[in-house]
């Protein structure tokens, strides 16, 4: 009789049990499913009016409209763009703070010796977004006149070719990186504080060479007076400068540099909120306005396959692995 009282107790405590799961589950659901219940902050680590900034700016709109919720675009600037990532994989992963950045999360393991978050271990990946071209351009007076004179001349005169970025960590600085690792060269490197004063040294003729996006690049270059350009950076041609040749088919083979964005949330966001976000960033990628926009700034939206945590993570761990091989081999440190 005891065994049988023993054996029924215990039956009720399991059922007991059971039943505070699944209603914990439900709760869990019923959360899960009310989220974003307030407004998600988008975080950018350059400052407003930049070229992360405007993409964020034209994403927020239509994603916040597939949210219910306002997605607000807040710059944390500084420390070549390393505080606002170290901000949002300190933030509470609940999915209300968010970041979009560009290449910079590859190539700061490599630029600083005591970077404050991994970012191989302290995200969640929501997707790629989009990619910016690159340009190589000089002076207007260079004694270059196509890229394999360029080449011949660099090769012969590197201690006195000057070679301008926009700062440490910059893309242009890294580009140029890239460039002279495999042109097999040491230039002058010149660091300004921003891409606009070293394109104005650049057209003033105080610098020979810049390597920087389009979104700069493309009215200088079609004004056809104030600069030379010798080629674009990535595989492909691209459309709205059909007649530029890339590097890659001048000689340069696999070079390929382009400001790839992509969205990350703190580690431990729930799956279904980086879900919600990612949908939320696939429906604004398709959105009319950002792909005129997008073009206009002659940039390109990202493929649906890439769109996706694991289309970022897998180009974000390619990408850690080469920039950290260029950085080491220049012998570049931002510390």
């Amino acid at each position: 009789m005891q065994r049988t009282t023993s054996f029924r107790r215990r039956l009720v405590y399991a059922a007991a049990a059971a039943c505070a799961l699944a209603a914990g589950g439900a709760t869990t659901g019923a959360l899960a499913a009310a989220w974003p219940e307030k407004p998600v902050v988008l975080v950018v680590p350059y400052s407003a009016g930049g070229p992360t900034d405007v993409v964020a700016r034209l994403l927020a709109v239509p994603m916040g409209q597939v949210l219910g919720q306002s997605v607000l675009v807040e710059n944390t600037v500084g420390a070549g763009g390393t505080i606002a990532p170290n901000r949002v994989a300190k933030a509470k992963a609940d999915g209300y703070t968010i970041l979009i950045h560009h290449m910079g999360m590859a190539t700061a393991p490599a630029l600083y010796k005591k970077l404050p978050y991994d970012p191989l271990k302290d995200f969640e990946y929501i997707g790629q977004v989009l990619d910016v071209p690159m340009t190589l351009l000089s002076r207007k007076d260079f004694p270059a006149n196509n890229f394999a004179e360029l080449l011949d001349y660099v090769k012969k005169n590197q201690e006195k070719v000057s070679l301008a970025n926009a700062g440490i960590g910059a893309v242009s600085q890294l580009c140029g990186m890239l460039f002279m690792h495999q042109a097999g060269v040491k230039l002058t490197t010149v660091p300004y504080k921003g891409a606009g004063p070293a394109m104005n040294d650049l057209m003033g003729g105080q610098v020979d060479l810049l390597c920087d996006q389009t979104t700069q690049t493309v009215p200088v270059i079609k004004d056809g007076q104030r600069a030379k350009v010798f080629g674009v950076t990535t595989p492909k041609r691209l459309s709205s400068l059909p007649d530029i040749p890339t590097l890659d088919e001048q000689g340069l083979k696999g070079f390929d540099v382009k400001v790839w964005h992509g969205m990350y949330a703190p580690k431990g966001t729930p799956k279904d909120v980086v879900m919600a976000i990612n949908k939320a960033l696939n429906v604004a990628i398709k959105d009319e306005n950002v792909k005129k926009r997008i073009a206009e700034l002659s940039s390109d939206l990202v493929t649906p396959d890439k769109a996706t945590p694991e289309g970022l993570r897998t180009h974000l761990q390619a990408e850690v692995a080469r920039w950290d091989k260029v950085i080491k081999a220049a012998g570049v440190s931002a510390e």
